[in-house]
């Protein structure tokens, strides 16, 4: 029996899938980019085709779970600090899509929608030895944990510049004010 004034700590707590689900707000695409051939300069484009292969005119189009590679725009300061410089520029840094203002590593596992298009989030994107090529000495350093994220898409669609990024619900979690 449970006596006057006491919490039902059961009734309050909540689960580790409801806490996943949130995210403060959505994200926003700030920047997105081809790469046309390998080693080849990055294309800015203010919208692109998202298909099941990733982004059209991308040369590493390849269907699957890294079909196409995002990082979350709050990472290039920290990039630059760690390298010494003033800033670093999403083109150096060669990943398809900039997200801002979402937690893309709190959403590994997650389905995403990103204007007209579903993807979800699978891998971390690890930095790779060209990035002491477009860097410099300790760009690779510089870049790790803060490389992005890999995604799946899930269902094909335009994505553009200024395109709202919403997590999708999680399995098990409550919706919010239940």
């Amino acid at each position: 029996m449970r006596g006057a004034g006491r919490v039902d700590t059961a009734a309050v707590m909540e689960t580790l899938a409801e806490l996943q689900s949130r995210a403060a707000q959505p994200g926003l695409v700030v920047w997105i980019g081809l790469r046309p051939e390998r080693k080849a300069p990055m294309r800015v484009v203010a919208q692109a085709e998202l298909t099941e292969a990733g982004l059209e005119g991308d040369h590493r189009s390849r269907p699957g779970a890294r079909a196409v590679s995002l990082i979350q725009a709050e990472h290039l300061p920290v990039i630059a600090a760690c390298l010494g410089r003033a800033r670093v520029g999403y083109v150096d840094l060669r990943r398809n899509v900039a997200i801002s203002g979402l937690n893309l590593a709190s959403l590994r596992g997650r389905s995403v929608r990103i204007g007209g298009a579903l993807i979800r989030l699978t891998v971390p994107c690890s930095p790779c030895r060209r990035m002491e090529a477009a860097l410099g000495h300790g760009g690779y350093n510089a870049m790790r944990g803060h490389g992005g994220v890999l995604a799946e898409v899930l269902s094909p669609g335009p994505i553009r510049t200024g395109d709202l990024v919403l997590p999708q619900p999680v399995e098990g979690a409550r919706p919010e004010g239940t």
